[in-house]
């Protein structure tokens, strides 16, 4: 084999190299990507990502604190399902969800400002907001506890 006949083939092994590296690249990005899972909190969670895209100061991203919402933030969400494309009780299971929690409630405190989908003010937090937030993660605390106290069936 003489010279020419090896760069001539080492210009077709580049050029076969090179048509393989894209295809390497979406593989591992393939790899490294979740499992597209099927489930009521796959969903759950598509659809709070899709608020926290089109309202991302209503809406933060964690480790970002959670804001209060303003009263009633529910009707102008739903105004919005069309353009959302989200179908209307998958964004108010969302709602509920993100509103469900510990770092929601801790957000609750008395006189915080409320916001609106843009992230404007719309009202504050009122003393009995703030009570009943400390009073349901006070439940939430008690409850690994009342599962622990339950008695064990013993034969």
């Amino acid at each position: 084999m003489g010279f020419e006949e090896l760069a001539a083939l080492r210009d077709e092994l580049v050029k076969q190299a090179a048509a393989n590296k894209p295809v390497k690249r979406e593989k591992k990005i393939a790899e490294k990507s979740p499992i597209k899972k099927t489930g009521k909190a796959d969903a759950l969670v598509a659809i709070i990502g899709l608020l926290q895209k089109n309202f991302p100061l209503a809406f933060p991203k964690k480790p970002a604190a959670k804001l209060p919402l303003k009263i009633g933030i529910h009707k102008d969400i739903l105004a919005h399902a069309d353009q959302l494309g989200a179908d209307k009780n998958q964004l108010r299971t969302a709602l509920k969800a993100w509103c469900w929690g510990h770092r929601y409630w801790d957000c609750l405190t008395e006189d915080a400002v409320r916001v609106d989908l843009q992230g404007m003010p719309a009202g504050q937090v009122t003393k009995a907001d703030a009570e009943q937030a400390s009073k349901l993660k006070a439940q939430r605390r008690k409850q690994p506890e009342a599962v622990e106290a339950l008695p064990t069936g013993s034969a």
